[in-house]
C-alpha cells in the first residue's frame, strides 16, 4: 500500500471556521470527492471547541447525527455552529458544513453533563476479538482515495454483509490541535459501511445518507472497532449497523442508511 506524508493531515486552515481538504481525505466512492468520514470527526472536534469556549464543565458529545446533503468536492469549505437548546446540564447544537454556496452536511448533537455512574457501569454488548486477533486487510483492493489509503485495517469477515474490523489512522484530522478521542473516533467511523460489504462496489452502489452515532462512554485512543452488518432491502435501501469499540470494550453504535443502486460500472 503507498502512503502519503504522514505529516499531511486531512484539512488545512484557510481561516477561522473555513477549511480545505488535503487529498488524504479524498474518496471513497470517487477519488475527487471528499470522503465524508473525517469532515465528521471535524464536526465533532468544531463543536467540542465551540462548547470549551463557552463553558467549563466539559459536557460529553454523547449523540452526533449527521445528514448528508450531497457530495462535497476537494476545495474550502465552511462549518458553522450553533447552540440551539442551551442549558445547564443538556444542550443541543447544530454544526453546519458550506461549500461554494450550498449546505453539504447538518449535524446535530447532544451534550450531557457528566456524573460518576461507575458503580453501575456495564453492557450487554459483546465483546470481539482485539486488533491483533484478527489478520490485516487493505481496503484499497475495492475502495479509492487518500482517506482509505491512510487508514490501517484488521478484519474477519463472517459472511457477505458481516464482520468485525479494527481501524487505526496515523492521519491528524488537523495539525497542531488536539483531537479528543471521541472526535477521533468519530472520524474514521464512517467507513464501517464499506468494511463488510454484501456485494462489491463495482457493481452496486450503496453510499449512506446519513450517520448516526450513540455513545454511551467516552472512548480511550487507539484502535477502533467495529462489529458491522448490511441489509438490503427489495426496493433501493439498505442499513449498516455497527457496535463500536475502543481496546477496554463496546462504546455506542452508529446507524448509515444507504441508497442501494445496481448496474454500478
Amino acid at each position: 500500500m503507498t502512503r502519503a506524508s504522514e505529516e499531511l493531515p486531512y484539512f488545512q486552515p484557510s481561516g477561522e471556521m473555513r477549511f480545505t481538504p488535503t487529498g488524504r481525505a479524498s474518496g471513497a466512492w470517487r477519488d475527487d470527492e471528499l470522503h465524508i468520514a473525517p469532515a465528521i470527526g471535524l464536526i465533532a472536534h468544531l463543536i467540542e471547541a465551540d462548547r470549551d469556549a463557552r463553558r467549563a464543565d466539559h459536557l460529553a458529545l454523547t449523540r452526533l447525527s449527521c445528514d448528508i446533503l450531497g457530495t462535497l468536492d476537494m476545495s474550502a469549505f465552511d462549518v458553522s455552529v450553533e447552540v440551539l437548546r442551551a442549558g445547564r446540564t443538556i444542550e443541543l447544537v447544530e454544526a453546519r458544513i458550506t461549500q461554494n454556496g450550498r449546505t453539504g452536511v447538518i449535524a446535530r448533537a447532544w451534550l450531557a453533563a457528566r456524573y460518576d455512574t461507575a458503580a453501575i457501569a456495564g453492557s450487554p454488548l459483546a465483546a470481539i476479538p482485539g486488533p491483533h486477533e484478527l489478520d490485516p486487510w487493505d481496503p484499497t483492493t475495492i475502495w479509492p482515495g487518500g482517506m482509505i489509503d491512510s487508514i490501517q485495517v484488521r478484519r474477519r469477515l463472517r459472511e457477505p454483509g458481516a464482520g468485525t474490523a479494527w481501524l487505526s489512522t496515523q492521519t491528524p484530522i488537523l495539525n497542531d490541535r488536539r483531537i479528543s478521542p471521541v472526535s477521533a473516533m468519530l472520524g474514521i467511523v464512517d467507513v464501517a459501511n464499506g468494511m463488510a460489504v454484501r456485494v462489491a462496489p463495482d457493481q452496486v452502489a450503496f453510499p449512506n445518507l446519513d450517520l448516526t452515532a450513540h455513545l454511551f462512554r467516552a472512548p480511550v485512543a487507539g484502535w477502533v472497532g467495529v462489529d458491522t452488518s448490511v441489509s438490503f432491502g427489495s426496493a433501493g435501501v439498505g442499513l449498516t449497523q455497527s457496535v463500536l469499540y475502543d481496546e477496554s470494550g463496546p462504546v455506542g453504535i452508529i446507524a448509515q442508511t444507504l441508497t442501494v443502486r445496481p448496474g454500478r460500472g
